[in-house]
């Protein structure tokens, strides 16, 4: 299981749902905006069928087991909130600025 990773080495960030396509998709989105100028692929998936090629899964925290389970070489970043999530915010700073993303 992954437990961290340098930002600057994310080239696969995975936003994992469940069954819903309203708010992670637009976290999807946002993120794609944010990072566009950085060479990571942002993919959205259901939390079942994770590509095994993702460095970072961000998900809702209820969702953390099942996103493990289904990753486990990837680093699983729980968040609570859909849009403006501190946790989100430090994978995107890291992405850009460099620095671990832990899970």
């Amino acid at each position: 299981m992954g437990t961290s990773i340098d930002g600057k080495d994310i080239r696969k960030l995975v936003i994992a749902c469940d069954a819903g396509m309203g708010s992670s998709v637009m976290l999807a989105g946002q993120l794609r905006k944010s990072l566009k100028k950085q060479p990571v692929e942002v993919a959205h998936t259901p939390v079942d069928s994770i590509p095994p090629d993702a460095d970072v899964v961000v998900c809702h925290s209820g969702l953390a087991e099942r996103a493990r389970r289904g990753a486990p070489g990837a680093v699983v970043v729980p968040f609570e909130v859909y849009i403006g999530d501190p946790a989100v915010g430090r994978v995107v700073a890291a992405i850009k600025d460099g620095g671990a993303v832990g899970a």
